[in-house]
C-alpha cells in the first residue's frame, strides 16, 4: 500500500508553476496586489492570503507571480513568493495543506507516520471542518489542523499575524476531540527558511495564545516545520523548536 496521500508521482514537494519576476507596488483589499513586472508592465495579481501578511508584504520588495490562461479567471496572475531580506517566503495559503499531505506521504513528518489512509476537509461538527484525518486499523484516528505561518522577526516565528476567531475555534475543536479519545495535532507550517524558534503571537492575539496553551496542556500535540523554498519548488524541511 502506498503511503497516505501519496501522489502517483514520486515527489514529496510542491512544484511552482512558471514564475515571473516583478516588484510589489501594493497589496490591498486582502486579495489584490499590484505588481510591476520586469518588462515594466503593471498587473493586478490575486493574493491568495487572507491574513495581514505582516512582515512579508512590503512595497518595493521583489515578488514572483504565476500566469494563468483560464478565460474564466478575472485575474490572470497569482502572487506566489516574496523575496524578503533573510528568506524567500511563500505567500499562497493553499500550499501548506498540499505540502503537509505530500510530506506525510513521503515520510518527511515522522510524528505522523504509520497511518494507512488520509482524508482531507473532514467535518467534525455542525459548523467545523479540520484539514485532515489520518486513520489506521488498531490506532486512534489523528485529526490535524494546518496553519500557514509567515511572520518571522529576528529568527522568531509567530502565529497568528492578526486576530483569528476561526483559529480559536479550531483549537477548541481539537481539544474536544482529544477529550473524546482521538489524537489531535495543530500543525504550523512556516513558509520560509529563517525561523529558529516558534511561539504564539501573544502581542497580536493574546486570546489565541492562551487557547493554544490550554489545548496543548489538555493533550493536543503541536508540530512546527519550516520549508526549503526556491523558484522551482517548496518542500517540508525540518522541525522548528517551540517556545510556549
Amino acid at each position: 500500500m502506498k503511503a497516505p496521500g501519496k501522489p502517483d508521482i514520486d515527489e514529496d514537494f510542491h512544484r511552482w508553476p512558471p514564475l515571473l519576476a516583478g516588484r510589489l507596488i501594493r497589496r490591498y483589499k486582502r486579495f489584490l496586489a499590484d505588481v510591476e513586472l520586469e518588462d515594466g508592465a503593471t498587473v493586478t495579481a490575486h493574493c491568495p492570503n487572507s491574513g495581514s501578511m505582516l512582515a512579508c508584504a512590503q512595497p518595493g520588495r521583489p515578488v514572483y507571480v504565476s500566469h494563468h490562461d483560464d478565460p474564466r479567471r478575472k485575474l490572470k496572475y497569482t502572487w506566489q513568493i516574496i523575496d524578503m531580506p533573510t528568506s524567500l517566503v511563500g505567500v499562497n495559503t493553499q500550499v501548506p495543506n498540499r505540502l503537509v499531505q505530500l510530506g506525510v506521504g513521503g515520510g518527511l513528518v515522522p510524528e505522523l507516520s504509520g497511518y494507512g489512509s488520509l482524508r482531507r476537509e473532514v467535518k467534525t461538527g455542525s459548523h467545523t471542518r479540520l484539514d485532515m484525518v489520518l486513520e489506521q486499523a488498531g490506532r486512534r484516528a489523528c485529526f490535524v489542523e494546518i496553519k500557514n505561518c509567515t511572520l518571522v522577526s529576528e529568527g522568531q516565528a509567530c502565529f497568528p499575524d492578526a486576530v483569528t476567531t476561526r483559529g480559536l475555534k479550531h483549537l477548541q475543536e481539537l481539544q474536544k476531540l482529544t477529550g473524546e479519545g482521538f489524537r489531535s495535532v495543530i500543525f504550523y507550517l512556516i513558509q520560509r527558511m529563517d525561523a529558529e524558534v516558534f511561539q504564539p503571537a501573544d502581542h497580536i492575539d493574546a486570546a489565541y495564545g492562551r487557547a493554544l496553551r490550554r489545548a496543548v496542556a489538555s493533550g493536543v500535540e503541536i508540530l512546527v516545520y519550516d520549508v526549503a523554498i526556491d523558484f522551482e519548488k517548496i518542500r517540508i524541511r525540518r522541525p522548528v523548536p517551540v517556545r510556549m
